[in-house]
């Protein structure tokens, strides 16, 4: 399916994408015969009241059974033809420069992703779906509604799709063109030969790894039931479930009209977002790190390396005699910041012991040394330094602390060559490292009070996601001085990194 050639879809992509036109379809059904369904499956209930203007009953009465027939047979016809349409005319293929698709049969749509564009690789299985062995694919682009869809594929070939994506786009084309053109030959014949022989070769199986990685990191589900329990969500669930108990009591109608659809709705979410953890596993592969997640319906994302632009560890107040912590990033997802889907995507680790956080940073951040690992640990995420001249991290200055006088200690920014980290909050603690290489722009900000303290505020622009860059409350001179050593730190880095092009990096 990578050779370059239009390709249609799996045969069921319209049964299956329409699905929710057929629930309503059979709900009308239902609803317009309830009262001959019952006496069907329960005959004791012959007595029930009869509906007026049954439409079977309509039908025999005026012997238009056959004129009946006939209209649910056209509907039918009418309703797989267009099926048909649909899928007949919704292609795709897969070229050494783009991913493109095109749909629609009165209004035709034509999208294409840049291969060299692409962030990562998301293969999602809904439980019907997954009965049927069929997946959909999506291709995250660079950009807000920038994705590619294909839905539906089966599994095998959403998973060699998938791998051949991502050698695809991870430079390994590149790197051999020019080699063969420093190896003396042509660069218009190097370059269409490399382009052949991976278009090819590419796809004859599924994937070159025999067997699915095994998880660096596993989370028992009594663990991810307890941290959705000790979180702030947890909290309004009482407060709102306490409004619904006062209202009973004292009679006030209006409370529970008002609350109980709350209550309910939280609740189906809580329930949800437990179900969307479960069966939890990241593992290294040669394509990037690959991210499986969901009981119910199982999404598994491959996300390389070089395309995640911020990290942030954190742990809330109720994790912390557990010694919880969870991971978040920031990369390009082809989504708004408000889609519900955004923050599922950003939790790379939902929640897990200080030894998870370290394996998941060693996916992300191949390299880290021991002393790294260490200030990481020690130094950012802890804090366990009581002195504040022993600290590597740049604090609050004695004179501001009481505009952060619960976090004071915690407050502050290390450069690295590898990464700016920003240390911050005491009730809940964070550390965010914002890799040089994938860093946008660095601002110094100064309110009049910042001024007549002579602190300043630091703030780290990444692409748009769930971690903040800012940090508020440093010495100015000491935010200047970061300030201008990242100017030289992120040319060198940038000039150093090869994430972006994870296969030849790895070579």
């Amino acid at each position: 399916m990578s050779d370059g050639e239009w390709h249609r879809l799996h045969p069921l992509t319209p049964v299956l994408r329409g699905g929710l036109f057929l629930i309503v379809v059979i709900g009308f059904v239902v609803a317009n015969l309830r009262d001959r369904l019952v006496v069907l499956f329960f005959p004791g209930l012959g007595e029930w009241e009869r509906y007026e203007g049954d439409p079977v009953d309509y039908v025999w009465e005026n012997n238009l059974w056959l004129v009946a027939g006939l209209v649910v047979l056209g509907a039918l016809l009418i309703l797989l033809g267009v099926f048909w349409l649909s899928w007949r005319f919704h292609t795709f293929r897969i070229t050494g420069d783009d991913v493109e698709v095109r749909s629609g049969v009165l209004f035709r749509t034509h999208r294409r992703a840049p291969l060299d564009r692409v962030q990562g690789v998301n293969l999602t299985r809904p439980m019907v779906a997954r009965l049927l062995g069929t997946a959909k694919l999506e291709v995250v682009g660079a950009g807000l509604d920038a994705n590619v869809k294909l839905e539906y594929l089966s599994t095998a070939n959403a998973e060699a799709v998938r791998a051949d994506i991502l050698r695809l786009a991870s430079g390994r084309r590149l790197a051999e063109a020019q080699a063969a053109e420093r190896r003396g030959g042509p660069r218009v014949r190097a370059a269409a030969g490399v382009v052949s022989a991976g278009l090819t070769g590419l796809i004859e199986g599924v994937d070159t790894e025999a067997a699915e990685p095994a998880s660096v990191v596993h989370i028992p589900p009594g663990r991810l039931i307890a941290s959705h329990l000790l979180s702030s969500s947890t909290l309004w669930m009482l407060g709102l479930i306490a409004a619904v108990i006062a209202g009973a009591v004292f009679g006030t109608p209006w409370v529970l009209f008002s609350i109980v659809p709350t209550v309910i709705a939280f609740g189906a979410y809580w329930f949800r977002s437990i179900t969307r953890s479960l069966r939890y596993s990241i593992a290294p592969t040669a394509s990037g790190v690959r991210i499986t997640f969901g009981l119910f319906t199982t999404i598994t994302e491959t996300l390389p390396p070089g395309r995640v632009h911020a990290y942030e560890i954190h742990q809330p107040l109720m994790w912390r005699p557990f010694g919880w912590w969870s991971i978040r990033v920031n990369r390009m997802s082809g989504r708004s910041a408000t889609d519900s889907q955004s923050l599922q995507f950003a939790e790379v680790l939902p929640v897990g012991t200080r030894a998870d956080v370290e394996r998941v940073l060693g996916l992300f951040l191949s390299g880290l040394t021991e002393a790294e690992i260490d200030t990481l640990a020690t130094d950012g995420m802890l804090a366990l330094r009581r002195r504040t001249d022993d600290d590597p991290f740049t604090a609050t200055p004695r004179r501001a602390r009481w505009l952060r006088p619960l976090s004071w200690r915690r407050n502050g920014l290390l450069l690295t060559p590898r990464a700016l980290l920003l240390r911050r909050g005491a009730i809940r603690r964070g550390l965010v490292l914002l890799p040089l290489a994938r860093l946008q722009s660095v601002r110094i900000s100064q309110g009049p009070l910042d001024r007549a303290l002579r602190v300043a505020n630091l703030t780290g622009h990444t692409v748009i996601g769930r971690v903040s860059g800012g940090l508020g409350i440093i010495d100015r001179d000491d935010a200047l001085a970061v300030w201008n050593d990242i100017e030289a730190s992120v040319i060198d880095a940038a000039a150093r990194d090869r994430s972006h092009r994870w296969e030849e990096s790895e070579r």
